[in-house]
Parts: structure tokens; sequence; C-alpha cells
């Protein structure tokens, strides 16, 4: 995980108002032909004119768990609670690790993507939670997904991807299978149907 935090270009938040993502949830649609985001539901951390970083909530890391990482990382673990998700955040950078939590916890390099949730790209986090002082809600993501300016315009253009407002119940839900038939339903769309579509497509 890295140390550093978040660059300043993932900094940038929509308000909401403006055109941009920022806050709200991507859902892969069927048809969009990329492996790599198949049936995903992405968390948009930040969305502007020049580009987007989001992450994936709803597809686990295999290769690690995270009492691992954090014996990796020779962070004692006596303290968790309970162990947080590791999950796969997206192909860009995939040896770096992004916290997302509930804003009950904040550092000065903590990134306040809304008033319910925050990003924070530090270990220091990761020693909170071993130690029992970390976020009341939180899930790990190696890597992330990026766009470079327009692109994810162009994308959703194209039918690529659904968007609708997030929800903490869902983002913070451990059940990952379950993330894109919720997150389809919320925005009004039954997933059989969506499936059935992409099967006459």
């Amino acid at each position: 995980m890295a140390d550093d935090n978040i660059s300043g270009e993932e900094q940038k938040r929509g308000d909401g108002d403006d055109g941009y993502l920022t806050g709200q949830f991507l859902i892969a649609m069927p048809t969009m032909g990329d492996p790599r985001f198949e049936r995903t539901v992405i968390y948009m951390c930040a969305h502007s004119a020049d580009g987007a970083m989001g992450l994936v909530v709803n597809r686990v890391a295999s290769e690690i768990d995270f009492p691992e990482l954090l014996n990796q990382l020779e962070i004692e673990t006596d303290g968790i609670k309970k162990p947080i998700p590791v999950l796969t955040g997206g192909p860009v950078e995939t040896g770096r690790g992004f916290v997302l939590h509930s804003m009950d916890y904040s550092q000065d390099s903590t990134l306040k993507v809304t008033d319910e949730v925050g990003l924070t790209a530090t270990v220091d986090i990761l020693r909170a939670i071993a130690e029992g002082e970390g976020p009341a809600k939180s899930l790990l993501t190696l890597g992330y997904a990026g766009w470079s300016s327009g692109q994810l315009d162009n994308e959703i253009q194209a039918n690529g991807w659904l968007n609708v407002s997030s929800d903490t119940s869902i983002l913070f839900d451990e059940d990952l299978n379950s993330k894109w038939d919720r997150a389809v339903r919320k925005v009004g769309i039954d997933p059989s149907f969506l499936s059935a579509e992409a099967g006459h497509a």
C-alpha cells in the first residue's frame, strides 16, 4: 500500500450539481465488452473536466486478505475487531491501496468525497483499524479505475455505463455478489432485463 497521499489531480471534487459524477455509482452494462469491468459497481471518487477516478467495490482481491496485508506491512493485528474486505479496485496501480470509509474517521490527507464517505490512501488508516480506532465502516481496494479527460463521458454515451446516486448500505455491504443487482435496481431497472438484452445484442 502506498504511503503517499492522493494526488492533487485525484482530489478534485464535483459538487453534485455540475454534471460530474463524484460520489455516485457507475454500473457496468452487460454489453460493454470489457471483462475487467464485467458486472462491476464503481464508486466515483473524483470526476472533473480533467478526467475521473473510481474504485470497483464488488470484486474481491483473491490473492490477499486483510490480516495477511497487515502482516506484510508489519502492523500488529491483535486489535482488529473485524477484518475489512480487500477488493480489486481497478487495473491502474494495482499495488497501491485505497481505503473508502465512513466520515467518523479523518486524517489531514483524507479526501472527503461526500459528507458520508472519505478516501484515505496512507498506511496510517490501516494501523488505526488494526488498533481498533479506525472508521465504523470501511473497505480497502488495491488499484483503481481511471479515465482521461472526456473518456468516461464517451463511454457513458456509448451505453457502457449507467450512473446512479450512491448508497452507503450498498457501498459498505460485505455481500459483494448482490451489489450489482442492487445498484441496477436503484436505477429502476430489473437486472434480469439487462441480462436478457445482453443475450440478444
